[in-house]
């Protein structure tokens, strides 16, 4: 698990609506955990908890910090964790602290600037839910600036490794990768995602691939919901079909499905 994305987490302006949305969009199964005023609403996708969504915080919210999603990348050891990655040119927007019974997290950003989280958890870790189960991530995509330096800088930190890549003529190469080392016999690993130069991203920030049943109908609920889809349904290689979408708050998600 550790150097893996494995939890994903909605900072949203009107939680129990965003929350409504996708357990109707993407049909996970939801429950509240922590404070009952305002709970951290845990995700669950093949009967396990996979993520969570929860209200953004106020410092946040008055550092302008808008609807989002973000990762947590496991690691053990935290504070170490924090340290190497600003050795290696990233930066530490929260410095690591502690939730209680939970784990040790820190907010932190690439060199290029795109968000994710470190999370040291408690206790032992879960194994992975399959590829394919409806409401689990199957895809981490990295819209940066500079697609070579993110890898060196993600490769450093995590040991993730190239896989195979495609061209995209004028928009360059989408690299895909490991979320893992290479194998010695040279075999490729488990693609987990891919990284690729977007010049017409605001800002550098990873998207993450959510799968449901089928690509049309999650249009329809996502339009039913008040959500609008910015691009797609698109194939994409593989047979799989993909779109980009916002929810009714702002925040940009992606959905992937193996049928239209």
């Amino acid at each position: 698990m550790a150097g893996k994305f494995f939890w994903y987490e909605l900072m949203t302006s009107d939680r129990p609506a965003a929350q409504a949305f996708y357990a109707e969009v993407v049909g996970w199964t939801l429950s509240p955990f922590g404070d009952p005023a305002d709970p951290y609403m845990i995700v669950e996708a093949g009967g396990r908890g996979v993520g969570g969504i929860m209200t953004i915080p106020q410092e946040a919210c008055a550092q302008g910090l808008q609807p989002c999603w973000v990762g947590y990348v496991h690691v053990g050891d935290v504070d170490a964790a924090c340290a190497k990655l600003t050795e290696a040119g990233g930066k530490v927007h929260r410095p690591p602290e502690a939730i209680p019974t939970v784990g040790r997290f820190a907010v932190v950003a690439d060199p290029q600037g795109a968000m994710f989280n470190l999370m040291q958890p408690e206790g032992e870790d879960m194994p992975p839910v399959p590829q394919g189960t409806v409401g689990r991530t199957d895809w981490h995509e990295l819209h940066t600036t500079d697609w070579a330096k993110a890898f060196d800088f993600y490769r450093s930190q995590f040991g993730w490794s190239k896989t195979d890549a495609m061209d995209m003529g004028p928009m360059g190469t989408y690299q895909m990768f490991a979320m893992e080392p290479t194998p010695v016999s040279g075999e490729c690993g488990n693609t987990a995602g891919a990284m690729f130069n977007n010049a017409d991203a605001p800002h550098p920030f990873w998207a993450f691939y959510v799968h449901v049943d089928a690509i049309d109908a999650a249009v329809e609920r996502i339009e039913k919901g008040g959500g609008t889809v910015v691009q797609g349904p698109m194939e994409v290689p593989g047979g799989m079909w993909v779109l980009n979408a916002t929810d009714p708050q702002g925040a940009f998600f992606s959905l992937v499905a193996s049928k239209r």
